[in-house]
């Protein structure tokens, strides 16, 4: 008989990505209280740990019977995302410069930082509610999803927003020491 710590959802690791991803839903959901240098200099530490405990989630395998539903809605998305977005201000926007894409094609890509934040947050912030649930099942999927859309988009989206917070980070601390 499988104890419940052999179970991938009851694993060290599953723990600990879970703790790190209550901080970060947790942050954005709460970006509006707190100053552009607090909020940035938090996402630099979080974002990295969160990667980390991302790649060491356990592959589970799920047959789809209990897929979980999307508990963020578009508001919720919505309000993480212009949140963002005023608090980063003229900062958010950016010209996305990926060697490969520049060998291949002419085509500059504009993006954002609150939008790809947003779409961390909106699966990771799924798998939080199904696995607040408690149903075994229900969990593995949810742990399924979760991991499945990090290798196919978040983990990219999570490095693409690093580089830049790191850029916004270091040029707040310039801006301060020129106007002290």
């Amino acid at each position: 008989m499988e104890s419940v710590s052999d179970k991938p959802i009851y694993q060290h690791n599953t723990i600990e990505f879970t703790q790190v991803a209550v901080q970060f839903c947790a942050l954005l959901e709460q970006g509006r209280e707190q100053a552009k240098k607090e909020i940035v200099e938090t996402l630099l530490k979080l974002l990295p740990l969160l990667y980390l405990k991302a790649q060491m989630l356990p592959k589970v395998e799920s047959n789809g019977a209990f897929m979980p539903k999307d508990a963020v809605t578009e508001a919720d998305y919505d309000y993480v995302r212009y949140a963002l977005a005023d608090m980063l201000g003229e900062d958010d926007e950016y010209l996305d410069v990926c060697y490969e894409k520049l060998m291949a094609t002419d085509d500059t890509e504009w993006k954002r930082v609150s939008e790809q934040l947003a779409d961390i947050y909106q699966p990771i912030r799924n798998f939080l509610a199904t696995y607040q649930g408690g149903l075994e099942d229900c969990m593995t999927d949810a742990l399924w999803c979760v991991r499945d859309s990090f290798e196919l988009y978040w983990g990219e989206a999570l490095v693409d927003s690093l580089r830049r917070l790191h850029r916004i980070h270091y040029s707040i601390d310039e801006d301060y020491a020129e106007n002290s």
